[in-house]
């Protein structure tokens, strides 16, 4: 089983660094960006907090993009949340259909060992990646936030970004589920369900009347702009998130040990 987890975790090392440096990199950008804006962004904050919907939606009714804090949950995050969630899910919507797609499922099952334990091995690679993704990124705001010599509350920035990370394993634990039923690689599967969670998560936060069920998208559970004004997260969201990647996780094992697999 190890063989496999390492097999994984090196299979994918390289796509793990071109993410983390896109990602990242535009958001050490955004940081360092702060420092040229930040004579001009109380005027703006004023008007921008004043948009309706628009600010509802990119938390800029909730926090003054005049300070570091605002400025990173507004910009930062949506890079980081969304940037973060299409790598989870392009990871874990290819982990377990590859083996079928690149005809390889005959050779890897004549191996004495179980499909629990490919799921398993596989899973646990895809955790890998996702930690290790979020630990680049951070790192590269934190030396951002450092050279542009600013304050930031540190125990919402790790708060977010810890249950960043959570998000993430959860929008990974779906694709890894789907992953378990196809045959072939499907990329535009996994990066539209991202795209439409985070879609719904904006539109929830600007319809009124859908604002209580906003908490269904895993975008809700590590909402920037909510924990960088309160400092805490959405339990409601939080269980939901929580029973969302058991049900998957389990749906995963459950689909791909009873199917049959192409060889």
């Amino acid at each position: 089983m190890y063989t496999i987890y390492k097999h994984e975790v090196k299979s994918y090392i390289k796509s793990l660094l071109i993410w983390a440096v896109c990602v990242g990199g535009m958001g050490f950008a955004c940081v360092l960006l702060y420092s040229t804006m930040a004579d001009s962004m109380g005027d703006m904050a004023e008007s921008f907090s004043n948009m309706g919907a628009f600010s509802d939606a990119f938390g800029m009714s909730q926090l003054s993009i005049a300070t570091l804090a605002g400025f990173y949950a507004t910009e930062v995050g949506t890079i980081h949340s969304l940037g973060g969630a299409m790598f989870a899910a392009v990871i874990a919507t290819c982990m377990l259909s590859k083996e079928e797609d690149g005809h390889t499922s005959e050779f890897l099952f004549t191996l004495p060992i179980t499909r629990e334990k490919v799921v398993t091995a596989k899973g646990c690679a895809v955790i890998t990646h996702i930690f290790l993704f979020n630990l680049l990124c951070v790192g590269f705001y934190l030396l951002g936030v450092m050279i542009l010599g600013e304050e930031m509350p540190l125990q919402e920035f790790f708060l977010y970004h810890i249950m960043q990370f959570f998000m993430h394993l959860e929008v990974a634990a779906i694709c890894y589920a789907i992953s378990a039923f196809m045959k072939k690689n499907k990329l535009g599967v996994g990066l539209g369900i991202v795209l439409l969670l985070y879609a719904y998560d904006l539109i929830a936060r600007v319809i009124p009347d859908l604002s209580d069920s906003k908490v269904i998208s895993p975008f809700s559970v590590a909402n920037a702009s909510e924990i960088f004004s309160t400092g805490e997260i959405e339990k409601t969201a939080a269980i939901i998130a929580a029973a969302v990647l058991i049900v998957s996780i389990c749906i995963a094992y459950m689909g791909y040990t009873k199917r049959d697999l192409a060889s």
